[in-house]
C-alpha cells in the first residue's frame, strides 16, 4: 500500500519494472542509493527493504516528498528525503547505486502544462531530465557502481546507450516489456505519430531498464 497525493506519479508498470530489475541486479548490501525522482517512494522503500545502508530520495515536487516521507513511516524504513532538482541537490555527492525513473514522456509543450503533467512530461523528445542525468551518472557513482534507469524506447534508448558510454560507463539495456498506450499516450498519439515517434495505428510503447556500471 502507498499512500498518494494529488498530483504525484503512481506507481505503474515501469515502476514495477525497475523494481524487478533491482531485485536481479543483487545490488550489494550496505550500498549508498540514490532514488532520484521518486514519486511515492516506491523505489526508496524497495530499496531499503533489499539491504541498502542509507536510501537519499529526491523529488522536484513537495506533494511527492511529502508522500514518499509517508510511505516510509508506513513501511517502517528510513530515507533522506531532499525536494528540489536532483541534478543540483546532489551533485557533489556519490552514491554505490542510484535508480532513476524520471519523466520521459515525449511532449507538443517545451514545459509540462500542468503540476500533474511534470511527473511525465518531459519535452518534444522526452529528454528533458534523461539528457542531464544520463550526464551526471558518471560523477554521482562511485567507482564500482551501478545505475538503472526505465524510460519508454519512445524516448530514444540508443540516445541514453550513447551518452552513458561516453562518460565512461558500461551500459546496455537489461529489461524490457510493451505496454498498451495509458491515457495520456493515446491521448497524444496523432502528435507522435505526425512527428515520426510511432507507427500509424501503433498503440503500445516498449519500456526499457538500462543498466550503467563505472567499472573504474
Amino acid at each position: 500500500m502507498l499512500v498518494r497525493a494529488p498530483g504525484v506519479y503512481r506507481p505503474q508498470p515501469d515502476t514495477w519494472l525497475l523494481a524487478q530489475a533491482m531485485t536481479e541486479a543483487a545490488l550489494p548490501a550496505g550500498a549508498r542509493v540514490l532514488d532520484a525522482c521518486t514519486g511515492t517512494g516506491a523505489l526508496a522503500i524497495h530499496a531499503a527493504r533489499t539491504g541498502a545502508a542509507a536510501v537519499t530520495a529526491v523529488d522536484l515536487s513537495r506533494a511527492a516528498v511529502t508522500s514518499a516521507w509517508l510511505n516510509s513511516r508506513l513501511h517502517g524504513v528510513r530515507l533522506e528525503l531532499l525536494c528540489g532538482d536532483v541534478t543540483e541537490v546532489v551533485a557533489d555527492r556519490t552514491f554505490d547505486v542510484i535508480v532513476a525513473n524520471p519523466p520521459y514522456v515525449p511532449s507538443e509543450e517545451p514545459r509540462p502544462a500542468g503540476r500533474s503533467a511534470r511527473a511525465w512530461d518531459a519535452g518534444r523528445h522526452g529528454r528533458s531530465l534523461l539528457d542531464p542525468l544520463c550526464a551526471m551518472m558518471p560523477r554521482l557513482l562511485t567507482a564500482g557502481g551501478t545505475a538503472l534507469m526505465v524510460h519508454s524506447a519512445l524516448s530514444g534508448t540508443a540516445t541514453s546507450l550513447r551518452q552513458l558510454r561516453s562518460g565512461g560507463l558500461k551500459a546496455t539495456v537489461v529489461a524490457r516489456t510493451v505496454i498498451p498506450f495509458g491515457p495520456v499516450l493515446a491521448r497524444r498519439s496523432g502528435w507522435l505519430r505526425d512527428h515520426g515517434l510511432i507507427r500509424p495505428g501503433q498503440q503500445h510503447e516498449e519500456l526499457v531498464v538500462i543498466r550503467a556500471d563505472r567499472t573504474r
